[in-house]
């Protein structure tokens, strides 16, 4: 018997086989966490250079991308070696500390390795040894990035939100998660939805609501899940929102013109859908 048909064969195996596999996928993600805003920055700022005819600096030259250079200690830059960079164990075995220098590293590192970990092992064991499977670990991959990104910067890039969409409606071609239809429309519904709220609440209150990654989000949402989710993800959005929000003014007394990202809710509401979707659907179209 092969591998790949003892992972057919045995849930268990196959699930925890995701679990190893994503917490290395986990590190990546917080490399893609804290790198690509940074190389969209120097993008934009090398293009407003060539605008105005300013050279670019020597930092500005360096190469810098998810590869390179290498990680390293942002307080003495100590280059974080191989063994230093075991998902979760080499954390715990530092104690959240750097090597060299003793700095404070954080929690968030490992959070994000196991959350993606636990995160892909629940669609390994809910969808199985099958293509649709495959297809929701890049799902979930792609949200908790984007997740983290907009906690970090308010900003959802595009580099991450464009491919998701097209990638929802290429899967779904085959029918993995939705007809194709329901694919297409909810892309379009997705965005022209909050698209719509943006304006509304410009036009009444003259503040922006939301940003437009937002809406580049639910339109990649609406592909892989189709409209039919759509209700459920702005529903259960809102909810949560509305009670980290409300938790947020009671215990760190922020103001109420403080602003919140928006792309973490909808991704906590997208998994959601994903996993329970269909069930919460049925339940609320019965009550309807």
């Amino acid at each position: 018997m092969s591998f790949f048909q003892a992972l057919h064969a045995s849930p268990l195996l196959w699930t925890g086989a995701v679990f190893v596999f994503s917490l290395a996928i986990g590190s990546f993600l917080n490399v893609v966490i804290h790198r690509l805003p940074k190389m969209l920055e120097r993008e934009w700022r090398a293009e407003c250079a060539d605008l105005s005819g300013a050279a670019p600096t020597t930092a500005e030259q360096a190469v810098y991308n998810l590869v390179t250079p290498r990680s390293a200690c942002p307080a003495c830059g100590h280059r974080i070696t191989a063994l230093e960079n075991v998902p979760v164990l080499s954390w715990l075995i530092l104690r959240g500390k750097c090597s060299a220098c003793a700095a404070r590293i954080s929690a968030r590192y490992p959070l994000v390795e196991l959350a993606t970990a636990l995160l892909s092992a629940y669609v390994a064991w809910r969808f199985g040894f099958t293509a649709k499977a495959f297809a929701g670990l890049l799902f979930v991959w792609a949200l908790v990035a984007l997740a983290c990104i907009d906690l970090d910067t308010f900003y959802l890039p595009d580099n991450i939100t464009l491919p998701l969409a097209w990638a929802g409606l290429l899967v779904n071609l085959f029918g993995l998660f939705t007809e194709l239809p329901s694919a297409v429309l909810g892309a379009v519904a997705g965005y022209l939805t909050l698209w719509t709220v943006y304006w509304l609440f410009k036009w009444a209150t003259g503040k922006e609501g939301m940003g437009y990654g937002d809406f580049k989000l639910l339109a990649a949402i609406g592909a892989w899940l189709g409209w039919q989710a759509l209700p459920t993800v702005i529903l259960l959005s809102s909810l949560v929102g509305a009670v980290i929000g409300i938790t947020l003014l009671a215990v760190s007394r922020r103001g109420r013109d403080t602003p919140l990202p928006f792309g973490p809710y909808l991704v906590v509401a997208a998994l959601i859908a994903l996993f329970w979707g269909d069930a919460i659907t049925r339940y609320y179209l019965d009550a309807l």
